[in-house]
């Protein structure tokens, strides 16, 4: 398995696709499926902003795409317009779609030092029983 470090820089990586021509900030992602496969997603946007999708739910989505519905680990890199990589904080959306696939204790990878885990963004998910 990748380290943090080598996700990180794979999440910088799939940000370089992003499509962001009207907020210039381009961000990347990698979800690990419990396999241990890498699915990566970036941001795209849209003139019509609310149809914009986050790179996080595009690489969570690929997972599931391809049959995977277990995540155990997130990675995410913004790379702002001037070139600078930022601190990313995931979305309120993109948050609760972890939490769908992923545990309480789903780790966050927001830099190439810098870990969390999904209830120190997202303390109580909005959950339904089957």
């Amino acid at each position: 398995m990748m380290s943090d470090k080598e996700l990180f820089e794979a999440a910088k990586k799939a940000a370089q696709c992003a499509y962001s021509p009207y907020s210039g900030v381009c961000v990347g992602a990698v979800a690990v499926g419990e396999s241990g496969r890498h699915f990566t997603g970036c941001n795209i946007e849209n003139a019509s902003y609310g149809l914009t999708v986050c790179a996080e739910r595009v690489a969570l989505f690929s997972m599931v795409a391809s049959g995977e519905t277990s995540l155990v680990k997130m990675a995410v890199c913004v790379v702002g317009a001037d070139g600078d990589t930022l601190s990313p904080e995931p979305c309120g959306a993109c948050l609760q779609c972890l939490a769908e696939f992923g545990s309480d204790d789903l780790v966050i990878v927001t830099g190439p030092d810098t870990t969390r885990v999904l209830r120190d963004h997202l303390p109580r998910p909005f959950r339904l029983s089957p």
